[in-house]
């Protein structure tokens, strides 16, 4: 076990276009979403994705479900938080790497399969960047200009979120969970953060920080993601068996395009979790004063050296913070604990390994991490124009510099060219992400719903799905329901036999429990 468990990351967009509307305005960010949704369901290769308007089953989705252990009324909810109400004017598409790819308030959202560790999480985020990347493309084929930026700010008081997902034990106590969890998610831009041009929501001052999000945060816990977004959100709403398992839903990371901060970001955050499950007692005494403010002052420090005050009267830097949450895991790993303990598990070692390389060079020479740690690579970047242009971080070029980063086109995006160029370290092969656009992980459910998706599509009676289940059409057209409860379910070596029997969704449900739709 250790950091591998059920993950995933999903990303809205950022986007952008010229194109007006027949009266001469431009064309809504709704609507462009729509086109990038149904431009890349027309485009992609046989097989490759359900059409846009397929649908998703709604069925299990409980937004406004507390993990306090209450739920919010529905008249009370913000519009944004009804995200279980079923929209035929929205596009969606189900993939057949197992991802859904949609529009989701106003964004292109490509939320990506549900993976067991962190370096395949890397995977299928940069899966997702292709995917994207397709649907520019097939739009410019037919005239329609479309641009997509992977970050999670516009710089001018707009934030939308890049939301990590992590599968944790329902036995664990939530109240237990959000109070170890909340001094690493203040301190994890340390070594996660993609950098931000800009402080303060709409930038109002100049300046340069390590989080895209810290500045959004206006709240320790709560359960809204669009407004008063809190460090730890307590949506209850697992997509798997309710009385085994929680979602932990994580939104205040940022959109990462390195891969090394991809992984430490969730690697790390994932093995703060199982210390949590195992040793909690190692993570206490790391309260902090005021989370939020702290979440700022240290995002707003790229010299690392600033501190924060913790409920005891300590001060700790960022450094401190994510040493002692790194220490703890060291001790953890080294328990002897069975959860610590797989013999098959070798990505523990590689994520603590990780992680005290990177945190060692942090500490020693910060320009040195530039390779590995996103901010660092933009900062410096940033500041080599800034000598050059004698440009200060108010420079309108600065700030157009910060958004072109995130452009996932690969002749502009400033990010992917250094990644093509080997100055921002690959894991994860082109070939590897190439594969991964189409083809699902084999150890989830997610092998069961991208493989329905590829081997019958729409056209061979699959209607719909979800996290949990996928809806396929029975020999009397009538809608039924498989489930899938269990995330490790489904999975490649469990249900391949099944699927290569039959030739369509009809034949299969013949041999498949399922439920009236």
């Amino acid at each position: 076990m250790g950091v591998r468990r059920v993950m995933g990351i999903e990303t809205e967009l950022g986007i952008t276009s010229t194109q007006l509307d027949p009266a001469g305005r431009p064309v809504t960010p709704m609507v462009l979403s729509g086109q990038v949704v149904r431009g890349y369901a027309a485009g992609a290769a046989p097989g490759a994705a359900l059409p846009s308007g397929a649908g998703w089953d709604y069925a299990d989705e409980t937004p406004l479900r507390d993990a306090r252990g209450f739920e919010m009324a529905r008249a009370l909810a913000d519009r944004s938080q009804l995200t279980d109400v079923e929209d035929p004017t929205i596009a969606t598409s189900v993939l057949s790497n197992g991802a859904r790819f949609y529009v989701d308030h106003a964004h292109p959202e490509y939320s990506s399969p549900e993976v067991t560790g962190p370096l395949a999480a890397v995977r299928y985020d940069r899966a997702g960047e292709e995917v994207a990347w397709g649907a520019v493309r097939t739009l410019a084929e037919e005239g329609l200009e479309v641009r997509l930026y992977k970050n999670n700010v516009d710089g001018k008081g707009a934030s939308y979120g890049t939301h990590e997902n992590y599968l944790v034990p329902r036995s664990v106590p939530f109240d237990r969970l959000a109070r170890l969890l909340i001094p690493f998610l203040v301190a994890r831009p340390v070594i996660a953060g993609a950098g931000r041009v800009g402080i303060g929501q709409a930038s109002e001052r100049p300046g340069f920080q390590l989080s895209q999000r810290a500045d959004y945060l206006e709240a320790e816990v709560g359960l809204e993601t669009t407004l008063r977004r809190p460090i730890v959100n307590t949506r209850d709403e697992p997509h798997a068996t309710p009385h085994l398992h929680r979602r932990l839903h994580v939104i205040v990371g940022d959109a990462t395009m390195a891969d090394v901060t991809t992984y430490l970001a969730l690697g790390s955050l994932s093995a703060v979790l199982r210390v949590i499950e195992t040793h909690p007692e190692l993570l206490e005494g790391m309260p902090l004063a005021h989370p939020v403010a702290a979440a700022r002052a240290l995002s707003h420090d790229p010299s690392l050296q600033v501190t924060v005050p913790l409920a005891d009267g300590r001060e700790m830097t960022g450094l401190d913070l994510v040493e002692a949450h790194l220490e703890a895991a060291e001790r953890a790993a080294a328990s002897g604990h069975e959860a610590w303990d797989d013999p098959d598990d070798t990505e523990t070692d590689e994520v603590l390994g990780r992680w005290r390389e990177v945190l060692d060079t942090l500490r020693r020479d910060p320009s040195q991490a530039a390779g590995q740690v996103e901010w660092v690579a933009k900062h410096q970047l940033l500041e080599r124009f800034r000598n050059r242009a004698g440009a200060g971080w108010d420079d309108p070029r600065i700030a157009a510099m910060d958004i072109q980063w995130h452009d996932l086109d690969p002749a502009r995006g400033l990010a992917r060219k250094l990644r093509a160029a080997g100055q921002l370290e690959r894991l994860v092969t082109p070939e590897e992400v190439a594969a991964a656009v189409t083809e699902p992980p084999p150890d989830t459910r997610a092998w069961f719903r991208g493989e329905a998706v590829r081997r019958y599509g729409a056209a061979g009676g699959v209607r719909a799905a979800s996290w949990d289940s996928v809806v396929l059409v029975d020999d009397r057209g009538g809608l039924r329901r498989v489930r899938m409860d269990e995330p490790t379910s489904g999975s490649r070596a469990a249900v391949v036999g099944l699927l290569d029997r039959h030739t369509s969704a009809a034949s299969l449900l013949s041999e498949l429990a399922s439920e009236d739709v």
